[in-house]
């Protein structure tokens, strides 16, 4: 599945991942390949991922962590929607 993060100043991330991790206004969920249509609310908290063929632009993977093959972006707010195996995630 696809994986787009769209901040206020860029797109910072676009590529492919295996499993999403979202901090929701009611919890963490996580979402796998052919997960159902969903748009959703995000709080404060770490947008994770994990994939065999991850590519972060160089001037953007300052702004992720990777640990073990995971990598996190922290955000203090945002939207989801994932339709048809792409993710976009809107956050500020």
């Amino acid at each position: 599945m696809i994986l787009e993060i769209v901040t206020p100043e860029a797109t910072i991330l676009h590529t492919q991942v295996d499993v999403v991790t979202l901090p929701g206004s009611d919890g963490k969920f996580q979402l796998l390949n052919h997960h159902a249509a969903i748009v959703s609310l995000l709080v404060e908290g770490e947008v994770k991922f994990k994939g065999t063929n991850v590519i972060i632009d160089e001037q953007f993977e300052g702004k992720f962590t990777n640990v073990k093959g995971e990598y996190s972006l922290q955000i203090k707010s945002g939207t989801i929607e994932m339709k048809e195996n792409f993710i976009t995630v809107l956050a500020d």
